[in-house]
């Protein structure tokens, strides 16, 4: 599992691509576990962060998923969607973790506009994260996996934003 975890930090700095992940349905399943822990930690650590944001983010990252996949087979590498999944599952519970982590233990210290600050672009490292996984999967240029990223990052946002204003 360390090996997993290191490959993915790799990807989280950009300096390795979903590419040297294994094709393994397996890891599916420890990648998944790491997926929930860390959106569970952000419920259970992040006072801003209810219940409801949990399935929410349940869903928007299934929608997520859904739009890279549908990307990836379309640009014509349907073999490597299983690791572009495990890629943008571990490296955003990656991105998760260092969130919980950067929020409980820097709130304390610097209050809580300038820790929620850190913390959202923490969460914005991930637009350019699946934009490189995203150009890596399909063989394009770093900037169209950025514009993917961004465009589902923006899906997500207004999926989020509909959802949560409705009573």
């Amino acid at each position: 599992m360390l090996p997993l975890i290191r490959t993915l930090f790799d990807i989280v700095l950009l300096r390795k691509g979903p590419e040297v992940i294994p094709r393994s349905g397996i890891l599916l399943v420890p990648v998944l576990g790491l997926w929930l822990f860390a959106s569970l930690a952000a419920v259970a650590l992040v006072d801003q962060f209810r219940e409801a944001d949990f399935f929410l983010g349940l869903f928007g990252g299934l929608v997520g998923i859904l739009c890279y996949a549908g990307v990836v087979v379309l640009s014509g590498h349907a073999s490597r969607m299983l690791q572009t999944v495990l890629a943008i599952l571990g490296c955003g519970a990656l991105i998760m973790l260092m969130f919980v982590a950067e929020y409980v233990l820097l709130l304390p210290f610097l209050g809580k506009m300038p820790t929620s600050l850190i913390a959202n672009l923490i969460l914005l490292w991930s637009v350019p994260v699946e934009g490189h996984i995203i150009a890596r999967a399909t063989e394009r240029h770093w900037y169209i996996g950025i514009l993917v990223a961004l465009a589902v990052f923006i899906l997500q946002y207004l999926i989020y934003r509909v959802v949560a204003t409705t009573p």
